[in-house]
């Protein structure tokens, strides 16, 4: 079996199943329903004077084969976006329906090639039906359109003018889709230069906010360090005050310490001072006493009225040691004094020119 013959051997058992399938019905207004493949004629359907009220989308596309799908005289309002779908399908007759508007993706059937929109109600025609390469016929007749749309159709009173009309319109629509692309491309450009111009404001913003913050971690940094600098002038301050005080205590201290050093030692020192004094005058007193026994001893005065008491009380004096028995050592300091004594006078009387009197010299006691 050849390739082809293959090929024809599947495509009538995929008839001879749709044959044997349960045949999609279709419920039309008064609760009637109809039977689609009753309406069937080789790759032809015809729909036409059926009270359509929507188009069966779902139950053209199980028939793929049909390729011209005639609904005229119905009414129906719009097409749905599924029946864009419908690729296969080459021929479309819409005429006398109620159609105010035609789907956004109309421009989806590109093996279109014949459509009759005749007495409907629609002004514009979607941009997408610039797409539709294929179509070499259309009839937009009895629609109220717009100007330029109208314009551009013109009349559709023979085959010539429609062909006419397929080529005007979709020449029409092809300045309008480019149109509509550079609308689009400008508000694209135009979008893309506000989010352009909105980024950088956002990246300005948030370099003010980050200097902001910079700045403010700056002056927070400056008022911390003035802080700082204030404390530690402030210890500095109060630590001078604690040594000023210190010393201030250590200086009253010390004058209330010599205060009274002073008051303790005053009384010790007018002590010692009058000690002193009395310890002066009985030395001056003794060296009198000395100088007049010198002198009554060892002058020509010693057999004066005068002088005979101290002699009388020096040799009782002298008297009494020799019959104390004393050491030595003090006897030989007595006479060794006595000597020193004799002759240190006599220094001092030479000069005066009075000649001292010869004297025996004080016996030491034997033990």
């Amino acid at each position: 079996m050849t390739f082809q013959g293959s090929l024809q051997f599947f495509e009538t058992l995929r008839w001879n199943k749709l044959e044997t399938a349960p045949h999609p019905k279709l419920r039309m207004s008064k609760n009637k329903v109809l039977n689609l493949k009753d309406k069937i004629d080789g790759n032809e359907m015809d729909l036409s004077l059926c009270n359509l009220t929507e188009v069966p989308v779902k139950e053209l596309a199980a028939f793929p084969k049909v390729t011209v799908l005639d609904m005229s005289c119905n009414n129906i309002t719009s097409l749905p976006l599924e029946f864009c779908s419908l690729s296969h399908l080459v021929k479309v007759d819409l005429s006398k329906n109620q159609m105010t508007v035609l789907p956004d993706d109309l421009g989806r059937l590109g093996n279109l090639q014949h459509l009759d929109l005749y007495n409907n109600k629609l002004t514009i025609l979607p941009v997408s039906f610039s797409q539709l390469k294929n179509l070499k016929w259309l009839d937009l007749k009895d629609n109220p359109l717009e100007i330029n749309l109208a314009k551009a159709a013109g009349d559709c009173l023979d085959e010539k003018q429609c062909k006419q009309c397929a080529a005007r319109v979709l020449q029409h629509m092809r300045i309008l889709q480019d149109e509509v692309d550079k609308e689009r491309e400008r508000r694209f450009l135009k979008d893309k230069e506000l989010e352009k111009k909105k980024e950088t404001k956002q990246r300005e913003r948030e370099a003010k906010e980050r200097e902001a913050r910079k700045r403010d971690k700056a002056e927070e940094k400056e008022r911390k360090r003035k802080e700082y600098n204030a404390h530690m002038a402030a210890l500095a301050v109060q630590e001078q005050k604690n040594k000023r005080k210190e010393e201030k205590k250590k200086r009253n201290g010390q004058i209330a310490a010599d205060k009274k050093a002073a008051a303790e030692s005053t009384p010790k020192a007018r002590r010692r001072s009058l000690i002193g004094l009395l310890f002066k005058l009985l030395l001056l007193l003794l060296l009198g006493l000395a100088g007049v026994v010198g002198v009554c001893q060892l002058t020509g005065l010693k057999e004066e009225a005068v002088c005979a008491p101290i002699n009388v009380a020096v040799d009782d004096g002298l008297s009494w040691v020799r019959e104390q028995e004393v050491d030595v050592r003090v006897r030989d300091l007595v006479q060794e004094v006595d000597i020193r004594a004799r002759e240190l006078l006599q220094k001092l009387l030479e000069p005066l020119g009075v000649v001292p009197m010869a004297t025996e010299p004080v016996e030491t006691v034997e033990n």
